[in-house]
């Protein structure tokens, strides 16, 4: 099989359908993959890629739980990942980002998920899918795509670190909270995870050109390193990939977010 992009296009990935190696995991609501999905695609429940500790969500899920989930799959260390899901990319991006931290490099975005695919006519299905189960052992092998809260707290001032919210206008300004404390991490900047959509275009990314262009204006240059977080870097994964597929090389996601840094009482925050 050739090397596939991290970002994929319907067209290209219709003609890869019957490779060997190739998992296409679908992330949908489970109601939408039983109604229609890619041939070939598994479902994924996003719940399962995801942990907690309460009222921290959107943590880094057990590695034995999530070896589990995709062995059952049919994963193995030779596998590309393609994932989609109904939403632009969210929790597709999110499962791409687990698997990085994890060491597992093999992997594609669907450019603009379901949407794409489905509105440009490519095929679906309603069949069921049935896997080989295999032995996948996860390990977060490549922390370097992870941030905690020590390390934001300890890097607030650093001049080549930016941190992008990815998260509503009212939630950045705190008059909108999903945790005890509203607002924003000092020095945050807010790129919502729908601006870098083309609505006109099947929710897929914007064009290179006009997705750097934004990310400059806001001083999200390539040589910084950007930590993205939204409020359980689920909306955020988005971001990470988007900076991933334009060439940034230093880019964290921050599990847990503003569900994390919101609750606790010794982050400052801006609002």
């Amino acid at each position: 099989m050739s090397v596939l992009p991290l970002i994929i296009e319907p067209d290209e990935l219709e003609q890869h359908l019957n490779d060997d190696h190739l998992l296409i995991i679908d992330l949908c609501k489970h109601s939408q993959y039983l109604q229609a999905h890619i041939p070939g695609a598994v479902f994924l429940d996003y719940g399962h890629i995801t942990g907690m500790n309460k009222p921290t969500m959107g943590l880094l899920p057990d590695e034995s739980q999530l070896s589990h989930i995709l062995s059952t799959l049919g994963m193995t260390a030779e596998t590309h990942v393609i994932a989609y899901d109904e939403e632009g990319g969210g929790k597709a991006a999110r499962l791409i980002w687990t698997l990085h931290a994890a060491g597992h490099s093999k992997t594609s975005l669907l450019n603009g998920g379901l949407i794409s695919w489905a509105n440009e006519e490519h095929p679906l299905s309603n069949e069921p899918v049935h896997t080989t189960a295999s032995h996948y052992e996860v390990n977060y092998s490549n922390m370097n795509v992870v941030a905690d809260t020590d390390y934001i707290l300890k890097n607030l001032q650093h001049k080549d670190i930016a941190l992008l919210d990815a998260r509503s206008q009212p939630e950045y300004d705190g008059s909108k909270r999903f945790a005890e404390r509203g607002g924003h991490i000092p020095g945050a900047v807010r790129f919502e995870w729908t601006d870098g959509m083309d609505r006109q275009r099947n929710y897929r990314l914007l064009p290179d050109d006009a997705l750097k262009s934004k990310l400059n204006t806001l001083g999200f240059t390539d040589n910084k390193e950007i930590i993205v977080y939204c409020q359980t870097h689920h909306r955020s994964a988005l971001s990470y990939l988007m900076l991933k597929h334009l060439g940034y090389d230093k880019v964290r996601g921050y599990p847990g977010s503003w569900s994390e840094w919101g609750n606790r009482m010794d982050t400052p925050i801006e609002a």
